[in-house]
């Protein structure tokens, strides 16, 4: 009983001190690992690297076959023609307004209406998350003429008002912030906050918004390109005189023989401000991501 008794320890020690190493063991990717991400690199940037290519060339050369690999010495000159000839300095401004007043507004509201979908109990909640759900389904195409109706009889004609109001907040969002907090925050945090007499603006405060942060970031990252990039809407609702990026971009489609190394210097000054963000607060993104990961 002795041997057994001082033995059995032993072996318990070992098995814990071999899980602590293989759980603080470092992963190193292997050569196959390396090649795929390359791969998958080069896939995802041969558009925007075809995109200079053509804006750094003539409409003619491109005519040409085969079309050029390289690029040529004529990018600054379609950027200027482009930037001149679609307004985009305006464009650029009321872009900006509109993808980032899009972006707070809907991170904001939808992490609110998550919270409750996913920690307050009252009335007809699950078939309010139903009904949110199901908007989801309904084309955007079926709504387009209603809403125009309705921001006509607004006077909102022309307007960037008329862009904003139908976005401040999504079905997506308040679902996919649902979602994560249902995991990411505990129900135990939010009565012990309770217990020491905070209101309800206070927990969400500091509560809420520091556990949402990561889905947060990354709600506000999808929001801030799909309002950037957005056509349909601004298109009807929009014209020249008042336009965003995407807007101003579609005339430099027309004309009998469009310029198309001109578009493409368009479309590239289009994605350098989606770029640029990316640039600026991608770490703080991918930090929020990981920081959610590791408390998850």
């Amino acid at each position: 009983m002795t041997t057994t008794e001082l033995t059995l320890p032993r072996k318990d020690a070992g098995r814990r001190g071999r899980g602590r190493m293989g759980a603080g063991k470092q992963l190193h990717a292997g050569p196959a690992t390396y090649v795929v991400l390359t791969v998958f690199a080069l896939v995802s940037l041969a558009p925007l690297v075809w995109t200079a290519i053509a804006a750094s060339r003539t409409d003619r050369r491109l005519a040409e076959t085969p079309p050029p690999l390289w690029f040529g010495g004529n990018l600054f000159k379609n950027l200027q023609t482009a930037w001149d000839e679609a307004g985009l300095g305006t464009a650029m401004f009321n872009s900006v307004i509109v993808a980032g007043t899009i972006t707070v507004s809907t991170v904001l509201f939808s992490t609110l209406a998550g919270f409750a979908f996913a920690k307050l109990r009252f009335r007809f909640s699950n078939l309010l998350l139903l009904l949110t759900i199901g908007t989801m389904m309904i084309p955007p195409q079926l709504a387009v003429v209603p809403l125009y109706l309705w921001m006509s009889d607004l006077g909102w004609s022309n307007q960037l008002q008329t862009v904003i109001l139908p976005s401040l907040v999504t079905a997506f969002g308040t679902f996919f912030m649902r979602q994560y907090l249902v995991q990411a925050l505990p129900t135990e945090l939010i009565e012990a906050a309770r217990v020491d007499g905070a209101s309800s603006l206070r927990i969400v405060w500091h509560v809420v918004f520091p556990a949402a942060r990561p889905a947060m970031a990354v709600l506000g990252l999808l929001t801030f390109v799909f309002a950037w990039n957005d056509f349909l809407w601004p298109i009807i609702a929009l014209t020249q005189q008042n336009p965003t990026v995407q807007v101003a971009l579609n005339s430099l489609g027309t004309g009998y023989v469009p310029d198309q190394a001109v578009i493409m210097a368009g479309a590239l000054l289009g994605t350098l401000p989606l770029l640029v963000a990316f640039l600026l607060f991608g770490k703080q993104i991918v930090g929020g991501i990981m920081q959610g990961a590791i408390k998850g």
